[in-house]
């Protein structure tokens, strides 16, 4: 319930980890995660996976684009190679960017996945909290930056991170 009164109710989350969504307000590094999605490579394959989608940039400018997405966390150095002289790194990304919007005609089949999942969901949230509330209130802690911010969705937070986390390794794992 809103607090004007109206009978409208909470649907949706959307999450703005800043330290994903500075480092991929560049559309290119959104490309660059998605190459790196699939498979590890280096910075000259992943220049001329860029080329083959008619992306024009220099390989040292793509280099930097991956190393900004390394600093970030969301793509790690997977492998070193030695030869000619040097060694060639592996990049691989460990977080995928979704930038999509369902159509309106999907409302219906949506509502019914989420009638089907609610109650499991329910008992994920209800065991985090039993069970793990310590931990969750030491990392809300830590992500306060004032006591005046105690009204910010931190808890919420980090239980879709944690839900968000599982759900990349379930349907990983499947």
């Amino acid at each position: 319930m809103s607090s004007s009164g109206t009978d409208h109710r909470l649907e949706d989350i959307a999450v703005r980890d800043t330290r994903v969504s500075d480092a991929i307000d560049e559309p290119m590094r959104a490309m660059i995660l998605d190459i790196l999605s699939e498979e590890a490579l280096t910075a000259t394959e992943v220049h001329g996976r860029l080329e083959d989608r008619s992306v024009d940039r220099t390989e040292n400018t793509v280099r930097h684009h991956i190393n900004e997405l390394r600093d970030a966390g969301l793509v790690d150095v997977v492998r070193f190679e030695e030869g000619r002289g040097g060694t060639t790194k592996y990049y691989h990304a460990n977080t995928i960017v979704l930038s999509y919007s369902l159509p309106a005609s999907a409302d219906d089949a949506v509502e019914e996945m989420i009638e089907a999942v609610q109650p499991q969901i329910g008992d994920a949230l209800d065991t985090l909290t039993k069970d793990h509330d310590d931990a969750i209130a030491e990392i809300v802690a830590d992500m306060q930056p004032c006591e005046h911010c105690q009204t910010q969705k931190y808890e919420t937070y980090v239980l879709l991170t944690v839900l968000r986390r599982a759900f990349v390794r379930g349907h990983r794992d499947s």
